[in-house]
């Protein structure tokens, strides 16, 4: 399985949607949360999205989509 890291910031209308849940139902991923900060107007969380390749960049591509901005941080992390 392949993980990518990246950093997930919410802007206030989005903070308190399940996009997370929606993300791991639609595209078959699985993030794994590294840290994370969220508060009434703004949130933003740091973590390792898995799953086959396709999959992470159609997850990634959709978030950005519905609003989130999407910071890749670092490499692509094989295991």
């Amino acid at each position: 399985m392949t993980s990518v890291r990246v950093k997930l910031t919410f802007p206030e209308h989005l903070v308190r949607q399940p996009l997370l849940a929606r993300m791991v139902r639609e595209f078959d991923v699985m993030p794994n949360i590294r840290r994370a900060n969220v508060e009434e107007k703004f949130g933003w969380i740091v973590c390792e999205i898995g799953g086959e390749d396709d999959a992470i960049e159609r997850a990634i591509d959709w978030l950005g989509a519905a609003g989130v901005q999407v910071d890749r941080l670092g490499d692509v992390i094989e295991s």
